[in-house]
């Protein structure tokens, strides 16, 4: 395990020294009402009072209840200003229009909410010179459980090293509400997804898998069929040269 007394230490101080050489005023981050964008807010709110976490429900009706509700609970308890911008008739409206160019697929659809969310959080940060901080971690990193150009940017990431299970850890060491810690990870994407279910694999696998550790086949294949067709996301844009 981790020693998270200096782990906090570290990552509180990594974010103040990127907040100084950058001029920047403040953090903008999404609260989603998760494990990810609990831990980065509770770093950010600590390097920076200046922190603000903006809760975005996009269709799903858990962005509007459990999440919200969760995120807020977070909010409360580290005292980070909360801010809420529903996403939902956005995401109808780019929908009508974009069909009647185009015949948009599930994917499309799914990876809607994750790109509004982060434009939105761009034009905020814009608007109030602030940097944007990133919420994924390594184990979703590592298998690309993440939309591209969408929960993957970000101007700095405190958290892009740290696998799941270091993720609780962090979490419980800190004392984080229980509804978070307790709460089966899910993107929100649609009404009873959950993180697991969509992956195939469970976070338990997939970082022993990280960390070396003997999985099952079936895992094993899971995880690194992910991590080829994912490769991608994680090399970025491609450009002529």
């Amino acid at each position: 395990m981790r020693n998270y007394e200096k782990e906090f230490e570290n990552r509180v101080s990594f974010i103040r020294d990127i907040i100084a050489e950058s001029g920047a005023d403040g953090i903008v981050y999404g609260n989603s009402g998760g494990k990810d964008s609990a831990l980065v807010g509770i770093l950010c709110k600590a390097a920076c009072d200046n922190t603000i976490g903006i809760i975005m429900p996009c269709a799903s009706k858990r962005n509007y209840n459990q999440d919200a509700e969760d995120g807020l609970t977070v909010a409360k308890q580290y005292q980070i200003e909360t801010r809420t911008i529903d996403l939902t008739p956005v995401r109808e409206f780019a929908v009508q229009q974009i069909s009647a160019a185009s015949t948009l697929n599930s994917a499309a659809l799914t990876n809607l909410a994750p790109r509004l969310r982060m434009l939105t959080l761009y034009a905020v940060a814009a608007s109030e010179n602030r940097l944007v901080a990133g919420t994924g971690n390594r184990s979703e990193a590592y298998v690309g459980y993440f939309t591209k150009w969408g929960d993957g940017a970000h101007d700095f990431n405190p958290i892009s090293d740290l696998t799941v299970t270091e993720i609780y850890e962090f979490l419980r060491w800190l004392n984080a509400p229980v509804c978070i810690i307790e709460k089966a990870p899910s993107a929100g994407l649609f009404d009873g997804q959950t993180d697991e279910q969509e992956m195939g694999i469970t976070y338990r696998e997939l970082d022993a898998y990280l960390f070396g550790k003997k999985v099952s086949d079936t895992a094993k294949q899971t995880i690194q069929r992910m991590h080829d067709q994912s490769e991608h996301k994680r090399e970025g844009a491609k450009h002529y040269a």
